[in-house]
């Protein structure tokens, strides 16, 4: 059985109904026999206790009409800080206002649970309460369950709420309360900072009924000295009388989860931002004369030592825990490490064999380098219990190349024989043969670029020459050269396209209607030239480090370093011969947008016109840090001050189009930001446009914004980078005087160089076709 929740209208409202359906016989049905029943989805929604019971999330009986917004406010809003508390948040929105904003937010999060079994049978559990995790144990005897209370916050969003966590069983008897952490408001805004208290409580996924959890010893503080810095620790479900919790593992760094095996192993990760570092420790937890040891101790940057993470094996439980292997005639204890592979040339997925006590490594598989790109996705061979051996191994691949799209594939030792599952169709068989190459660069202080380059299908830049180039990038932290310079991904990869991709451009095509008489050589000539200069080359992820090595900061030569990783790039695409100097065009997304706006305004000489979606473009509205810039406005007042495009609005001269969700929820990028940006921009004389998508949040979703994303995308691109320095012009002066012009021979050559020509029906040239005449795909 398997269950799904299924939207009902009854022409008045919409609820969410709760079905389930049998996998056999694809028969569904209503989980409750009453039709009054309805599911809470705002946050957790429903959770399988066992095989017949669920534990659900419903809208309480009780909950009546909503709250009215009075017509007269009380009183004043009053936010009072007389205490002298330093409480310091990032720039967050979709916050509660006032106490009209509580009180709807109580109305809607609030759920009854109810415990109901395949036959009908239902059971009220707690009282109805803003529930937000529902979490079995493994013996599916107890449920870990979350809830947030009040005192809410104006400054902070829910996650920060009054956390309580309850023990209850699972036929819904409360046993214990775990905690009930207070509101968390000053957490400090450094990198690493965490709420004090419980945190990370979770079932020991190989244990029936025990929990595990860890704590902080620096007070939540990433500023503060202290050893250890997080302490974990594990109790049963039920306490036996005056048991206390025992300590698991002491950590110098931040606590960052655990893969769990048995009770002679387990290993544990911590990481630290400001250094990179990140550690895997291997434990025994259920021999306290074993001393811990460290297994991998690297920079969670430099991806070309990265090891791999161990294989996982499902349970009978349900649960997920390290799978372990033999070898026949071998009595050593082996992982399955499953890694990227990040290598010079590209990502090689492998798998290796991995000796715990040794730390000798065989790799067993790794990916074809040469065509395709070949991923493990899961363990199949952990069908039956007890141990698994290699010469028996299955798993699961999905494999895909630059032309072709994912399919998967199972991979069988001892042979390794693969046996093809899925045949998806192409999802866009138009750009089937499009060319894609993973390009090497380097920036002027000799830092090591990449980027992914693509063209369209049947694009020959002897014959066809430059197109207009669209660059789409985001910019990445790094503390060293090394590292950043690392290749990322792999030249294999399928192009995938989502939504609003910029690679949708390279099937992009004009409509020319040439005139039925008088058709002369120039005249087709100019429409081939057109044709081509509609299509685009698109320049995707060039890397664009922003580098701090030691004790500076990366921010503090920010714009120096995002404008020579621009002009790498813009210099190698025009290197190529694939990309037209004059038409080149920038864009991005969030912290996309952001570099946008910085380059435009900071190397106007690269780019004939930008894009920017959902950006933050004023840091002083963000003055409690953004992205990983983690000191304040008034540490760093001159860098949140030259970072900030807002403030250099007075140098941007080149045409920007900017886009953005009226709902916007993001950390940092309110709507605000575009809505002052523009103002700022109109004031100086900018040729700019703002776009606001009703209803929108930091991406798109509805139909009707990403086709209007699209098709202003496209006007803005047709407009301000195909026009520029049009080669058809100046190609057609060249040959004003060639003597074949007029001839019969010459007017089927340039038809022919121009692809063919359609029906002459019309005695125009359509240069620049509306949206209906004119196709993306």
């Amino acid at each position: 059985m398997f269950c799904f929740y299924l939207k009902q209208e009854d022409g008045i409202s919409s609820m969410l109904g709760v079905w389930v359906a049998d996998v056999e016989t694809g028969k569904a049905r209503p989980l409750f026999e009453s039709s009054n029943v309805f599911l809470n989805a705002v946050f957790d929604n429903f959770v399988w206790v066992n095989n017949s019971t669920l534990l659900v999330c419903t809208i309480p009986f009780s909950r009546g009409a909503p709250p009215k917004k009075p017509l007269v406010p009380a009183g004043p809003k009053i936010l009072s800080n007389e205490q002298k508390d330093t409480i310091q948040a990032r720039t967050y929105q979709d916050l509660l206002k006032d106490e009209y904003d509580e009180s709807l937010f109580e109305y809607y999060a609030t759920s009854q649970l109810v415990l109901v079994s395949l036959d009908g049978t239902e059971k009220l559990v707690g009282p109805p309460a803003i529930y937000t995790s529902l979490d079995p144990s493994p013996d599916e005897k107890y449920i870990l369950i979350t809830s947030i209370h009040r005192p809410y916050s104006f400054i902070v969003p829910c996650g920060r709420f009054p956390k309580k966590v309850d023990v209850w069983t699972a036929d819904g008897k409360f046993v214990r309360e775990l905690c009930d952490l207070p509101l968390a408001e000053d957490i400090p805004i450094t990198h690493n900072s965490v709420r004090r208290g419980m945190r990370s409580i979770d079932w020991r996924a190989d244990k029936p009924s025990t929990l595990v959890w860890v704590e902080t010893q620096d007070d939540g503080d990433a500023k503060v000295e202290v050893s250890p810095r997080d302490i974990v620790y594990t109790q049963p479900a039920e306490l036996l009388a005056s048991e206390q919790p025992a300590v698991l593992h002491k950590l110098d760094l931040r606590y960052g989860g655990i893969s769990w095996c048995d009770d002679s192993l387990a290993l544990i990760y911590e990481s630290w931002y400001k250094t990179r570092k990140i550690r895997t420790w291997v434990i025994s937890p259920g021999s306290k004369n074993l001393n811990p040891r460290i297994l991998f101790d690297r920079s969670s940057e430099d991806v070309y030592s990265d090891p791999g993470s161990p294989m996982l094996r499902r349970t009978p439980a349900g649960t997920y825990v390290i799978a372990t292997m033999r070898k026949e005639g071998d009595q050593g204890t082996y992982l399955l490490l499953n890694g990227s592979g990040a290598t010079p040339q590209g990502n090689i997925p492998f798998l290796d064999l991995f000796d715990l006590n040794t730390g000798n490594k065989e790799r067993i598989w790794e990916s074809d380098k040469e065509k395709y790109y070949e991923t493990v996705v899961a363990l199949m061979s952990d069908q039956t219990e007890g141990e698994l051996y290699v010469d028996q191994l299955k798993v699961l691949t999905s494999k895909e190349s630059k032309t072709e799209n994912t399919q998967y594939f199972i991979l069988s030792w001892p042979g390794k024989k693969a046996c093809q599952i899925t045949n998806f169709p192409h999802p866009y068989p138009q750009l089937s043969s499009l060319k894609k190459e993973m390009i090497r660069y380097e920036r002027k202080d000799g830092v090591q670029l990449t980027a992914t380059l693509y063209l369209p299908p049947d694009y020959d830049p002897a014959r066809d020459g430059p197109l207009p180039c669209l660059v789409w990038s985001y910019p990445g932290e790094f503390k060293s050269k090394d590292a950043a310079g690392q290749v990322r991904g792999s030249p294999n990869e399928f192009a995938g396209i989502g939504p609003t991709s910029p690679l949708l451009w390279l099937a992009r095509r004009c409509e020319f209607l040439l005139p039925s008489v008088q058709l002369r050589y120039y005249l087709a000539y100019v429409a081939h030239q057109l044709a081509q200069a509609c299509r685009f080359a698109i320049l995707s992820g060039p890397t664009i480090p922003i580098i701090g090595e030691g004790n500076e900061e990366a921010n503090d030569r920010y714009v120096e370093q995002l404008v020579g990783s621009a002009e790498a790039a813009v210099e190698e695409v025009i290197g190529r011969g694939v990309a037209h100097r004059s038409k080149i065009a920038i864009g991005g997304h969030s912290y996309g947008a952001f570099m946008t706006a910085n380059l435009l305004a900071h190397a106007p000489h690269l780019f004939c016109c930008g894009i920017a979606r959902s950006g933050a473009y004023n840091r002083t509205l963000t003055p409690f840090g953004f992205q990983n810039e983690d000191r304040t406005l008034w540490e760093a007042t001159s860098t949140y001050v030259e970072m900030s495009p807002f403030m250099s609005a007075n140098k941007i001269k080149k045409p920007i189009l900017l886009i953005h969700g009226e709902e916007d929820n993001n950390s940092g990028t309110l709507t605000m930001q575009s809505d002052r940006f523009f103002n700022a921009l109109k004031g100086h004389g900018a040729l700019c446009r703002l776009v606001i998508l009703p209803f929108e949040s930091h991406g798109y979703a509805a139909r009707e914004s990403v086709l209007h994303v699209l098709w202003e995308t496209d006007r803005w691109l047709q407009k301000y980078c195909v026009p520029n320095s049009s080669d058809a012009s100046e190609n057609l002066d060249a040959h004003k005087d060639d003597a074949s012009i007029g001839t019969v021979d010459a007017d089927s050559k340039a038809v022919s160089a121009a692809g063919g020509v359609p029906e002459w029906a019309d005695d125009k040239i359509d240069i620049f076709p509306s949206p209906c005449r004119s196709s993306l795909w």
